[in-house]
């Protein structure tokens, strides 16, 4: 299926595998690139010499170079260094949950790399388009991790008619029904987190995909209480202690916590005062909150890397709920063109009777 998106990165099929940290490692994103589909590394967890490992990795585990992309942190005190990075190493696309830079995304084109940042706004997608952005990806309200209160279904829509560039629907998608739909409203491609989270490529441990497919819609929720911002997540004993502690334990765990992911990241105090005023300004945060979000990477590795369900929070989209089964990257992204290309024939014949094909 070919579509702007595709002609654009060189994929085979219009699916995004999302870049999510301590989830989206080299063995997921390789897995989703060899199906055909973008996969993206999330580096935000990384040191510069994690995210070049895993970058070689990666191209060691894909057949025939199948592209594949990066998501940095464009507030990250050194993210010039890591975009040189992807420039040196010869990586297909660079992906952003913020906005970046006028200047950052020339500088990656220019290198040949294609810039694609993630959105929650059309403001921003119009924004990110005039300085260059070769596509976006948009997500709705529905998607996990932090997230807007618009849903996909009216804000896919108004970013479609705001820009020239490509766009990706992200938030609530995880089958060929829901690519059908989005092609609908104008997008060239569907990105998928959660729905990837939970396949047996990735390597979040049983105990933690066991709650994800257990969970009904209802049990997905958005919360502030982790960082200060809208975060959608799993709803558990550990998130409704979050929410009844008060804000002097909340800033006492969110100090205990920067200080474990100063070590993991291997930036320096100074490093994370400079990302936190970037991330104040850009936010309009207050101080508590920038502390507090240092509690999202911790709370994270706790469950999506040490299967401590009980001490971690399991960011989530909404889709969660419908998901019952953990197939393989290939099988996964196969069974949605499957699906998709049945729907279409229906659209195309609706007085044939036709079903879609089983899951699995």
């Amino acid at each position: 299926m070919e579509t702007a998106f595709t002609k654009l990165v060189g994929v085979e099929h219009p699916i995004v595998q999302t870049g999510m940290g301590w989830v989206a490692g080299p063995r997921l994103v390789s897995a989703a690139a060899n199906a055909g589909a973008l996969g993206i590394l999330a580096s935000a967890t990384m040191t510069m010499d994690q995210l070049r490992s895993a970058v070689r990795e990666v191209k060691s585990r894909t057949a025939d170079g199948a592209p594949f992309g990066v998501n940095l942190r464009a507030d990250a005190g050194d993210a010039a260094e890591r975009a040189q990075l992807i420039i040196d190493e010869g990586v297909r696309v660079a992906s952003f949950a913020l906005a970046p830079s006028k200047e950052l995304i020339a500088r990656l084109k220019d290198a040949g790399v294609v810039v694609i940042p993630s959105i929650g706004a059309r403001r921003h997608a119009e924004k990110v388009a005039a300085w260059g952005a070769d596509a976006v990806i948009v997500q709705g309200g529905e998607g996990g991790g932090h997230t807007g209160d618009v849903a996909t279904t009216v804000l896919l829509p108004q970013v479609v008619d705001s820009v020239d560039i490509p766009v990706i629907a992200a938030g609530g998608f995880s089958d060929g029904r829901g690519l059908v739909a989005a092609l609908a409203y104008g997008a060239a491609g569907i990105a998928m987190g959660t729905r990837f989270l939970l396949t047996s490529d990735s390597t979040v441990p049983d105990a933690v995909k066991a709650e994800y497919l257990k969970a009904t819609v209802k049990d997905v929720t958005v919360t502030t209480a982790v960082d200060g911002l809208p975060h959608r997540m799993l709803r558990t004993e550990l998130v409704d202690s979050l929410e009844r502690a008060g804000r002097t334990r909340a800033l006492v765990r969110a100090v205990r916590h920067a200080a474990g992911f100063r070590k993991l990241s291997g930036l320096s105090w100074p490093q994370m005062v400079r990302d936190g005023l970037a991330m104040k300004h850009g936010k309009d945060l207050s101080w508590s909150q920038v502390l507090l979000a240092a509690n999202t990477p911790m709370l994270l590795k706790a469950s999506m890397v040490e299967g401590r369900t009980d001490l971690g929070v399991m960011a989530s989209g909404q889709v969660a709920g419908v998901i019952d089964d953990l197939p393989s990257c290939a099988e996964l992204v196969s069974r949605v063109m499957a699906e998709a290309h049945t729907v279409l024939e229906q659209l195309h014949h609706p007085h044939t009777l036709r079903t879609l094909p089983p899951p699995g």
